[in-house]
């Protein structure tokens, strides 16, 4: 296939002149090494986009870089012979974004390492509304389910409930059998969460303890936000319950006690979804397309943006005021 000479990508700079982003027209010659080349035509929009993109946070490590943690395309040349022209893939983290360039561009140059064929039973699109919020959410399950975690322990709780990889969790989990219990502080999206899958809507009171044990409500659960509510999530949770920590929205520190880990028996497991080995990428990926694929995903996506309004999708979501996934359409 012949590539245009150029093509459009929403890019990153911070240099003397200041931090600033922009759609440009770049040359494949401009992006980063990678044995496969796509013709990317869907993205999404994490917290970590939004402050990549602003600046607001330190996410970027070289620059100029193009944005964009996640995308979904088809292969159009690779030196690598596990593809070929054609080929639907994805990638979602592995440095996109970070110490490479993203998929905020009309063609992504991966490392075959990073790129992962599309699973039968999911579309390009359906792919990048779940994305990086998705994968994150069924690791999680994924890593409780390796700890012995079983719906008759009780309900998982899900904080942030309404963002991309709340909202996601709590259809992946009630999907795989767990009552959900979602914990928000956006009183107006009880409908929206409970059409997800949840059982009970919990407003952001419910983990406001600062004791270190408190009675046990939680089977166990996966926390986005962090700070207290982690604390006293760990502190709610039934014996031998695991709380996954997959995010900071509130905080990035914990005060807690290790009452509930010598009393009790709770796990507190980690995940990472940017650096997570290609075997369990592929395992993750299957379960998406398969028995753990989200049942509400139209419900889940609430924006369809393109590339010239990323700056706008950026500034609602770090305002607070965005729910749900955001794709990109790669026109």
């Amino acid at each position: 296939m012949t590539l245009p000479a150029r093509f459009p990508a929403f890019r990153i700079h911070n240099d003397e002149a200041g931090y600033r982003w922009g759609i440009e027209q770049l040359g494949l010659d401009q992006l980063s090494a990678g044995e496969v080349v796509i013709r990317a035509r869907w993205s999404s929009v994490n917290y970590k986009d939004a402050l990549a993109g602003t600046g607001k946070g330190k996410i970027l490590r070289r620059f100029p870089a193009v944005g964009g943690i996640d995308v979904a395309g088809e292969v159009v040349a690779s030196t690598d012979p596990a593809f070929r022209e054609g080929d639907a893939v994805l990638a979602t983290g592995c440095g996109l974004s970070e110490v490479r360039d993203g998929g905020y561009s009309q063609y992504v140059r991966l490392e075959a390492r990073s790129t992962i064929p599309l699973p039968a039973g999911l579309s390009l699109r359906e792919a990048m509304v779940m994305g990086t919020a998705g994968f994150t959410a069924a690791l999680a399950l994924l890593r409780m389910q390796d700890n012995r975690q079983a719906p008759e322990l009780g309900p998982l709780a899900v904080t942030g409930a309404t963002g991309g990889v709340g909202s996601l969790a709590v259809d992946i989990f009630s999907r795989a059998g767990y009552e959900v219990h979602a914990v928000s502080g956006k009183a107006d999206q009880v409908d929206y969460l409970k059409r997800l899958g949840a059982s009970e809507v919990l407003g952001r009171d419910a983990l406001a303890t600062t004791r270190p044990m408190e009675s046990a409500r939680f089977g166990g659960g996966l926390d986005n936000v962090g700070g207290p509510m982690l604390t006293s999530l760990l502190a709610q949770t039934q014996p031998w319950g695991s709380v996954v920590s997959a995010g900071l929205a509130a905080s990035g520190e914990l005060n807690a006690t290790v009452m509930p880990f010598i009393i009790r028996g709770v796990s507190l497991l980690g995940v990472t979804s940017s650096n997570a080995p290609r075997h369990l990428r592929e395992q993750v990926w299957e379960r998406l397309a398969s028995d753990w694929k989200p049942r509400h995903l139209d419900a889940i996506c609430t924006r369809e943006a393109t590339l010239a309004e990323l700056p706008q999708v950026f500034d609602t979501m770090l305002q607070g005021r965005s729910f749900g996934r955001t794709v990109v359409r790669i026109d």
